[in-house]
């Protein structure tokens, strides 16, 4: 009889502490969404910038790179939501197509240069938040139609 409550308490303190475990991951947040079907991975991450002309350039930058079927950047959210296929390009690609064209990325610094080529209005603040799970009040730049 002893055994078995034994064995009964070990498998109950089993359950407690992989729970406990599995809280406890689920409280890391990770910035970067990855999930894949039929070939295709579907990535979203942060990308800063401020407005309509911003969205265009970093849209572009995407999807220059071969293999990207589509790529749309929130404003609001400083996110991007890309799909590729990972047979021809990788999401380290995307991040710095995206960081050429001069837009810091959660995982690439943007290009200097590019950066300061950027009109006015797309010269972000490089301590801007990323990736936000819920939209910020927009400022009066991206409400710009350049």
């Amino acid at each position: 009889m002893k055994k078995v409550i034994l064995s009964v308490v070990v498998v109950l303190a089993t359950i407690v502490l992989t729970s406990c475990k599995s809280e406890s991951k689920k409280e890391k947040v990770t910035t970067t969404e990855i999930s894949k079907e039929n070939g295709i991975t579907a990535i979203t991450f942060g990308v800063r910038g401020n407005c309509t002309m911003c969205k265009k350039t970093i849209e572009k930058a995407a999807n220059s790179v071969e293999g990207v079927s589509i790529a749309t950047w929130d404003v609001g959210k400083k996110k991007i939501d890309v799909s590729f296929d990972d047979a021809k390009t990788s999401a380290m690609a995307i991040h710095k197509a995206i960081a050429a064209s001069g837009y810091d990325t959660e995982k690439h610094v943007g290009s200097e240069d590019a950066y300061n080529g950027l009109p006015g209005c797309c010269q972000y603040d490089h301590a801007m938040v990323m990736n936000q799970s819920v939209e910020m009040k927009e400022d009066s730049h991206s409400n710009h139609d350049h």
